[in-house]
């Protein structure tokens, strides 16, 4: 009988894709029955860049090791510093820490649950989805005036505090989000088709999450109950009481397929509104940094000796920063970033088992894999007499028009 299995490539590049990876599938007919994922394809060396830039430059640096979670890796790489330096962080920055921190997780979810539905052609799902994550964009760009990188931490503290006009935004976005949010939630889970294109795809059991160590989402839609803000509180969510969320607790049973990933996303976008609203009712008085002089605090750190180790919950899992300072030196000696995506990339190959190619790029992007973001444009109709090019220049100037308007009509 003629052998018909055969192995063919899933990127790097692949409309389904939202980063250059490549994985082989080996195929019987439509179904794969054996997976090798190839990552390696954007590494920067961002770590080694480090090695030539003080504590402080890092911190503009570490923002761009993703495009989604960039506050997160500056407050993990921040708290590895301060663990090293024994350095303090007064009550109001820890409290603001965790504001930002819980409004780029929700746009983080809303952003992947619309993606996932694009995955599945549910184009109308897709665009409600990047439609409701406009208004948390625009609150963090009214907080610190950027969209992306937001440039709110430093070391012992934040450089933005939390104005009369932020809180009120703040609280229109909470009111925003408990009104429209549901309706997403409805349409997706209401829908048989997208129910179909998501349940029993890409199983990952609560033994293989756990022997495979699998982080964040994609371990909490297998049962496992992890949450690094519950286990290891920091900043301030010690005063939050934070439980993992777990499909059990809400149907009682945890499939740890696709669409338990979904729910789980969800689930906590609804966690991260109750969060950001403790957080506003709580803030406490007091300064936002422990120093305000950098070149004071530059001084501090270059007295330090050590290794310091930090581990957050990030929006896709446990985001660990390891940096070790060396007394008299100014630079960072060396920095190490585990992103969560790493431990997530694990268990690929065994979501992949007997489901059919068509699921793939599904079941990769099930994981929330991080991306990298860069400065791009694209012009898809070159020959009309009313196309134009904008410079960089006035992209930039037309981004900032943009901001000034938000923060005038806070």
């Amino acid at each position: 009988m003629m052998e018909k299995s055969y192995t063919i490539p899933i990127g790097p590049v692949h409309v389904g894709l939202k980063e250059p990876i490549t994985a082989w599938l080996d195929l019987d007919g439509e179904k794969i029955v054996g997976a090798r994922v190839r990552p390696g394809a954007i590494h920067r060396g961002i770590e080694f860049m480090a090695r030539e830039r003080n504590p402080i430059q890092v911190i503009y640096l570490s923002e761009r090791i993703c495009g989604i979670c960039s506050f997160a890796h500056v407050v993990a790489f921040l708290r590895a510093v301060e663990d090293a330096a024994d350095y303090p962080v007064p009550p109001r920055a820890q409290y603001i820490r965790s504001l930002v921190l819980e409004l780029e997780r929700l746009h983080s979810h809303i952003l992947w649950a619309g993606v996932a539905c694009y995955s599945i052609g549910f184009d109308s799902a897709f665009h409600l989805g990047m439609v409701l994550r406009e208004k948390v964009m625009d609150v963090l760009e009214a907080l610190s005036g950027n969209r992306v990188n937001y440039g709110v931490a430093t070391v012992g503290g934040v450089r933005w505090d939390i104005t009369p006009e932020v809180a009120k935004a703040v609280k229109e976005m909470v009111k925003y989000y408990k009104a429209e949010f549901g309706a997403f939630y409805d349409v997706v889970t209401a829908d048989p088709i997208a129910k179909a294109r998501m349940r029993n795809v890409g199983v990952l059991t609560e033994e293989e999450a756990v022997r495979h160590n699998a982080v964040g989402p994609t371990a909490r839609a297998s049962g496992v109950r992890c949450d690094i803000r519950e286990t290891s509180p920091y900043e301030a969510y010690a005063d939050f009481n934070v439980k993992a969320i777990v499909p059990q607790d809400y149907y009682g049973k945890a499939y740890g397929d696709v669409f338990d990933r979904f729910l789980v996303r969800v689930l906590e976008v609804h966690q991260s509104l109750n969060i950001v609203e403790r957080v506003m009712k709580g803030l406490p008085e007091g300064d936002i940094v422990t120093e305000s002089n950098l070149n004071k605090v530059l001084a501090s750190l270059k007295k330090a000796e050590g290794t310091g180790w930090s581990v957050i919950e990030a929006p896709r899992g446990d985001d660990t920063h390891v940096v070790h300072l060396k007394a008299g030196e100014e630079n960072v000696n060396w920095w190490k970033v585990r992103a969560p995506t790493y431990a997530n990339a694990v268990s690929w190959p065994l979501m992949f088992r007997d489901n059919e190619l068509a699921d793939a790029p599904l079941i990769i992007n099930s994981i929330d894999p991080c991306i990298s973001c860069m400065e791009r444009m694209l012009v898809t109709n070159s020959s009309g007499a009313a196309d134009r090019i904008y410079t960089r220049a006035e992209l930039i100037e037309m981004s900032r028009e943009k901001t000034r308007r938000l923060r005038q009509r806070c």
